[in-house]
């Protein structure tokens, strides 16, 4: 098996118990082996190799990677190589569009490195004029071929919309996820904050209204979907354990 990686990591512990008696240094050495299928791969680093991605597959490999994840797979890049890599250009499988939330690594959570993902964030995952030229750009030039919106439970934007929180440019942030209460004319229960079930409903029609809204406001991204030369999909992560539901 080969091993590519070979990491020594020493620490001294220094025990003093009084000014006139000092004690001996008490080292420990452990050895952590990796191995070179654990180091990230470099299948979006390179243009031969992204050009030869489908959507599906890319799809696949984000589940995969997140599955990776979810198992405590931890995520070893080569920085270097990557950096390397990424000096003439990029070359990225997907772009994520997720909530500003920092309990949500989006690198992390699908295994990924510097190169892999277009990672564009704002509170609330919504979209507006700025965000869809983001998404414009990773996929009709950079080529990703997938979009990704991904919620995540316990959001702190679904709550504050939920409520009608209003504070200063919050408030029409808010305004664009209020839509999602709107769209569940069926829902049954109580609709406030301190139902999870309400908040789960509303963070998952958010994502839906999100993609909606990518579609009907980007003729670019809705023809490259029509051609399948795109997938945009939707997803919630679980702050519990890691996993992304895809929708």
């Amino acid at each position: 098996m080969n091993k590519l990686l070979i990491l020594s990591l020493c620490t001294a512990f220094i025990i003093t118990t009084n000014a006139c008696k000092e004690q001996p240094h008490h080292s420990a050495q452990k050895t952590l082996i990796i191995e070179e299928d654990d180091v990230v791969d470099n299948i979006f680093l390179d243009e031969q190799l992204q050009s030869k991605l489908t959507p599906d597959l890319v799809l696949d490999i984000m589940r995969a990677r997140n599955k990776d994840f979810v198992n405590g797979k931890l995520t070893i890049r080569n920085t270097t190589d990557r950096l390397d890599a990424g000096v003439n250009g990029q070359h990225p499988g997907a772009v994520v569009l997720s909530c500003l939330d920092s309990r949500v690594p989006v690198e992390d959570v699908f295994h990924s490195g510097i190169g892999d993902l277009f990672v564009a964030r704002v509170a609330g995952n919504i979209v507006n004029e700025d965000m869809l030229g983001s998404l414009e750009y990773g996929c009709k030039v950079s080529k990703a071929k997938l979009i990704l919106v991904l919620g995540h439970e316990d959001c702190g934007a679904v709550k504050s919309a939920v409520d009608h929180v209003e504070l200063g440019n919050i408030t029409p942030l808010l305004k664009k996820i209020e839509p999602a209460m709107a769209d569940l004319k069926n829902f049954e229960g109580e609709r406030n904050s301190d139902n999870p079930q309400y908040l789960d409903a509303v963070t998952k029609q958010n994502v839906l209204n999100t993609i909606a809204e990518i579609r009907k406001k980007s003729p670019i991204l809705k023809e490259m979907e029509e051609k399948g030369e795109i997938k945009i999909v939707g997803g919630i992560y679980a702050l519990a354990n890691g996993e992304v539901h895809f929708l």
